[in-house]
């Protein structure tokens, strides 16, 4: 199904997919969303590109396989997870620190990334499958 108009919206589609799966990453350590959902909308991004373009146009755009993606979410959010033990707390024990950055306060939490990780994870594992079954 690569018609004209599919092929011509795309692009603006995946763009505003992808922005709103930041969105729903970085406010659900607040409130509902994470890294899960905000991931799922990413890898629709990605099947909707698929569709429109093809598979190598999908790999080219990720640059990066998505298995390694996926490789270092894991790797992110289990670091998340160290840097408690490292501190003498439990196991993904949240951390919280409020940085000035140009005069803007910024929340920065082992929580927030935790929720990258997974969606890295997410992205990464779903990307890789749904590849895998267009190429079939």
């Amino acid at each position: 199904m690569r018609t004209l108009i599919l092929r011509t919206v795309t692009p603006l589609l995946v763009s505003v997919m992808l922005l709103f799966s930041v969105f729903v990453l970085l406010r659900g350590h607040n409130e509902p969303g994470g890294g899960f959902i905000g991931g799922l909308i990413a890898v629709s991004a990605f099947a909707i590109q698929g569709i429109a373009f093809g598979v190598p146009e999908v790999r080219r755009a990720m640059q990066f396989n998505p298995m390694a993606i996926s490789g270092f979410g894991l790797f992110m959010a289990a670091a998340s997870g160290l840097f408690s033990l490292a501190m003498g707390a439990p196991f993904l024990t949240g951390f919280w620190t409020s940085p000035s950055l140009f005069g803007i306060t910024v929340d920065i939490s082992t929580v927030l990334f935790f929720d990258i990780g997974v969606y890295l994870v997410v992205v990464g594992s779903i990307t890789a499958i749904a590849l895998a079954l267009e190429e079939g």
